[in-house]
Order: C-alpha cells, then sequence, then structure tokens
C-alpha cells in the first residue's frame, strides 16, 4: 500500500511473487481459490476498476501459467528489478519542515536527497544527488544539506525529534557509501564472485532446461499412452460390435433360408392343388349331363371349380415371388455376414 505501483506492475509483480512462493505453475495443484488468502492487490488499484477479487486472481493466475517452467530463483531477481523500477522503491520518507515552517517530505535513497512535498510522494520539488552534495550535518533539531555549487543555496530544515536526525544521518552515510562504492572498479575478488556467478547462473540455467525436456518428454511419452489407451478401448468396442452384428446376421441368414424353405414347399403344394382342380374341372365337363338341374349345378360347380383353380393360381404365383424375394434377401443376409466377419478379422 505505500509504494505506488500502476496496475500491470501490480499484476506482474504478484505474478512472478507466485512463481517464488508457490513454485512452478501446476493445474494439478494450484487450481482456482489458491490465492484466496492472498492480499492480491492495493485498495487503491482495486478501487480503479469494477472487478471482483475471482476476477483478479484469475487475470493474475493467467500471468502465472503464461510463466511456467520459471525457476523460484528467477523470479526472485524478477521481482526484484520490477520492485526497483518503481518511483518509489527504497526511499525512507521523513516530515520535516523548513525554515517557513512549512511541512514537507524528506526522501532518502541511494541515488542522494530529494525533498516532496506531502501531497506527492513521485515527484520530487527539489533533488540533491549524492555526487553534487558537498557536506550533511545537524545540529539538535536543524539538519543542514551544503552542495558542492557553491551558486546553489545551502538547503536547511527541522525535524520533529532529534534522533530523527540522527536517522537521517545514519541512512545518509549509509546510502553515500553504497553510491561510491559502486562507482568504483570492480575488484579483484569481486570480478571473480560476479564470474562465479555467472557460471553458476549458467548451470542453472542447463539444467533447468535439461529438467523441462525429460518434463516435457515425460508429458508427451504419458499422452502417446493416453492415446494408445483410447484407441485400444475404441478397437475393443468395434470388436464386440462387429461380432454382434456377425451373430445377428447369422441368426437373420438362418431364419430367412428356413423361411424361403417353407414358402418354396407351400409354393408346390399350391401348384399341385391347382393342378388337381384342373383336373376335377375336365373330368365334370365330360361327366353327362341328362337334366336341366344337373346342368345347372354343374355348371357352378364348373364355375367354383375355375374360381378355385385361379385362386390356386394366383396363391401359386405369390408364393414363389415371396420365395425369389426370400432367395434374394438370403443372399444379401450372407453377404451382410461375409462382410462382418472380414471387419472382424481387420479390428482383431
Amino acid at each position: 500500500e505505500e509504494l505506488y505501483l500502476s496496475v500491470l506492475l501490480t499484476w506482474g509483480m504478484h505474478d512472478v511473487c507466485a512463481s517464488f512462493q508457490y513454485g512452478d505453475y501446476d493445474p494439478n495443484v494450484h487450481k482456482r481459490g489458491f490465492l484466496a488468502q492472498e492480499e492480491l492487490l492495493p485498495k487503491r488499484v482495486i478501487n480503479l476498476y469494477q472487478m471482483t477479487p475471482e476476477m483478479w486472481e484469475e487475470r493474475i493466475t493467467a500471468w502465472y501459467a503464461e510463466h511456467r517452467g520459471r525457476a523460484r530463483d528467477e523470479a526472485e531477481m524478477e521481482y526484484l528489478k520490477i520492485a526497483q523500477d518503481l518511483e518509489m522503491y527504497g526511499v525512507n520518507y521523513f516530515a520535516i519542515r523548513n525554515k517557513k515552517g512549512t511541512e514537507l517530505l524528506l526522501g532518502v535513497d541511494a541515488l542522494g536527497l530529494h525533498i516532496y512535498d506531502p501531497d506527492n510522494r513521485l515527484t520530487p520539488k527539489i533533488s540533491f544527488p549524492w555526487n553534487e552534495i558537498r557536506n550533511i550535518s545537524y545540529s539538535d533539531k536543524e539538519f543542514t544539506i551544503k552542495p558542492l555549487d557553491k551558486k546553489i543555496d545551502v538547503f536547511k530544515f527541522n525535524s520533529s525529534k532529534l534522533r530523527v536526525n540522527k536517522l537521517i544521518l545514519q541512512l545518509c552515510i549509509g546510502n553515500h557509501d553504497l553510491f561510491m562504492r559502486r562507482r568504483k572498479a570492480d575488484s579483484l575478488e569481486v570480478q571473480q564472485m560476479k564470474a562465479q556467478a555467472r557460471e553458476e547462473k549458467a548451470r542453472k540455467q542447463m539444467e533447468r532446461q535439461r529438467l523441462a525436456r525429460e518434463k516435457q518428454m515425460r508429458e508427451e511419452a504419458e499422452r502417446t499412452r493416453d492415446e494408445l489407451e483410447r484407441r485400444l478401448m475404441q478397437l475393443k468396442e468395434e470388436a464386440t460390435m462387429a461380432n454382434e452384428a456377425l451373430m445377428r446376421s447369422e441368426e437373420t441368414a438362418d431364419l430367412l433360408a428356413e423361411k424361403a424353405q417353407i414358402t418354396e414347399e407351400e409354393a408346390k403344394l399350391l401348384a399341385q392343388k391347382a393342378a388337381e382342380a384342373e383336373q376335377e374341372m375336365q373330368r365334370i365337363k365330360a361327366t353327362a349331363i341328362r337334366t336341366e338341374e344337373e346342368k345347372r349345378l354343374m355348371e357352378q360347380k364348373v364355375l367354383e371349380a375355375e374360381m378355385l383353380a385361379l385362386k390356386m393360381a394366383e396363391e401359386s404365383e405369390r408364393r414363389a415371388k415371396e420365395a425369389d424375394q426370400l432367395k434374394q434377401d438370403l443372399q444379401e443376409a450372407r453377404e451382410s455376414e461375409r462382410r462382418a466377419k472380414q471387419k472382424l478379422l481387420e479390428i482383431t
């Protein structure tokens, strides 16, 4: 809350913070809600946007997932790099008053001393870089900054307590020493330490790359195994379905063959009965007719015999056609059975 961060920097810092706090992103471990107990963003940033904590968590988690494979030490270094770029990073603020009694803020950091308006801690009103300061001193509650350039006025201010001036002076001495040390060339010992650090960093990078390759190969092997298992299950299901289809085809072929045989026998029987009816009609016609009554009865019998013969002939023809159709259906069923057997052989 004390540092001013833009929204993008806030997301980035939480992204790298998650990397070194929770390790590498793993969707099986870092599920929804794993950041619920974390203070994700400053209230100032949250109030700028109409987004729920769940939406912020989802956005930060997406950034976290994009940097999968990042090591903890890399995440820590990235976090520090982002933090160092912040305007308020490393600045210690103290409430002071100038000679006129105006309330101001004194900022002490690695670059120098800065005077701020209390309502604006980002942009200093006056800055005194360390390499432009000749002397810093205090007497009781009054603090004095003397620039190297004598044309620039000496800046004096008062703090509320004597111990605050002591703390300010200690911070000034420490930051000034570090500033001067950074301007000097590295000693042989420091150069060796930096070289060792670079070698160690390169070694860790190679190790991470090796682990990443192994992890990728393992994941690919697992995906291949899962795909083969899925394909095997699919082939088993297809084999079962083909076997069931084959059994149905065999049953259908047997039923059609039996029905075709019965229909063919019925057609033969009907043809025989039609022939017998025709013979009976011819016999009746040949019989001598002596009386009119007998003639009428005989004509009726002849008509009935003709109708029966016609009906028998039609039924015989229908049965014959049905038998032919059944034979065709039987042939198709056997062809389906052959295809089913062929498919079953291909699967197995």
